[in-house]
């Protein structure tokens, strides 16, 4: 039985009444700090496989001891180090004084399951959300006020919300659906071919970057690339180079770096397989839209946010999906505002 099986849902009606931290002044900011880096075993039957299958979850759980446990996810190439010092994909807005503030709360993370962890043909947004409740049974965590995600991590709380409603407060739902739109299904799966492309001709890293490279121009907004690379192209080594391709090589470059081809595959396939019916959805939403974004559209949120008598919020923006990681003082007041951290 699960150790929230005791917790009932707020109604939609009381829980948007007030924020999750409606009642943080019980909680005086915390000198004694908590940071556990670890590994756990858990069994998970994945969607896409037949039989359980026994998987090693990697997690970062930091911030006040004692304090409330929220979960924040991130897209697919983010991991579970969201404010470690010099390298938390999220820093800005996860840390002591931040909006997510670990002197009041404890942020728990995973790094993402693939198909190959799960041994299954695919990954699903659910795998991660069983994986994320499980996690919670071993750290015998019943119950979390909030589970903030953006890009796949808002996917996956909305996984998360429908499948263990009644261990969560709160989603705050940032740049991410119920289900991917076709348009951007479309354009993740000309980058999946190009890497499989990669894979068949032995030019992997060449493809993974190139890749990478073409979904640089779907995270970033169209004012963003017309004001940093509206310049003359300069010829070398025999050929016109333009502005905006030492910046997509440079991105490319990077990516290859740090990431796995088949976990990528995996994992992009994931977003497109994603797919929630919102009625299944029965915490309190607070949804994010980007008005630059052309992954997720705003019309595609307010929908959302209205099929689930979700609170909507969009924030302007030239840096498109990518808002979420480029515009702190407006993403940080929407979490204050709903965490009341």
């Amino acid at each position: 039985m699960s150790l929230a099986a005791h917790h009932s849902v707020p109604s939609v009606e009381e829980a948007t009444a007030a924020p999750v931290g409606a009642d943080c002044e019980r909680f005086e900011p915390s000198t004694a700090s908590f940071d556990e880096r670890g590994e756990c075993r858990l069994s998970l039957q994945p969607r896409y496989a037949d039989d359980q299958a026994q998987v090693t979850l990697r997690y970062r759980w930091q911030g006040a001891a004692q304090a409330p446990t929220l979960i924040v996810q991130g897209g697919i190439s983010a991991g579970r180090d969201v404010a470690a010092a010099g390298d938390g994909w999220w820093a800005e807005q996860v840390g002591p004084g931040r909006p997510i503030d670990l002197r009041r709360w404890r942020v728990l993370s995973i790094d993402w399951l693939d198909a190959e962890d799960l041994a299954a043909s695919a990954v699903s947004s659910e795998d991660q959300a069983d994986a994320l409740a499980a996690l919670l049974d071993v750290l015998g965590i019943a119950h979390v006020p909030a589970f903030v995600g953006a890009s796949y991590g808002a996917m996956v709380g909305l996984a998360f919300a429908a499948r263990h409603g009644a261990r969560l407060g709160r989603l705050v739902a940032i740049s991410g659906a119920h289900r991917a739109h076709p348009l951007a299904t479309a354009l993740r799966a000309i980058q999946r071919e190009i890497v499989r492309c990669g894979l068949r001709s032995g030019d992997v890293d060449g493809a993974l970057a190139l890749a990478r490279q073409l979904a640089m121009t779907t995270y970033r907004g169209e004012e963003e690339f017309a004001h940093r690379f509206d310049l003359a192209p300069v010829f070398r080594g025999g050929r016109f180079h333009f502005a905006v391709e030492d910046y997509l090589a440079a991105a490319g470059r990077k990516f290859v770096a740090r990431f796995d081809p088949q976990r990528y595959l995996s994992l992009s396939e994931s977003i497109d397989l994603h797919r929630i019916d919102p009625a299944d959805v029965r915490v309190p939403v607070t949804v994010v839209a980007v008005a630059s974004d052309r992954l997720v559209p705003t019309r595609h949120l307010r929908a959302l946010a209205a099929a689930t008598s979700g609170v909507f919020r969009e924030i302007d923006s030239i840096y498109g999906h990518d808002a979420f990681l480029k515009e702190p003082a407006q993403i940080g007041a929407i979490l204050r505002e709903t965490l009341c951290c």
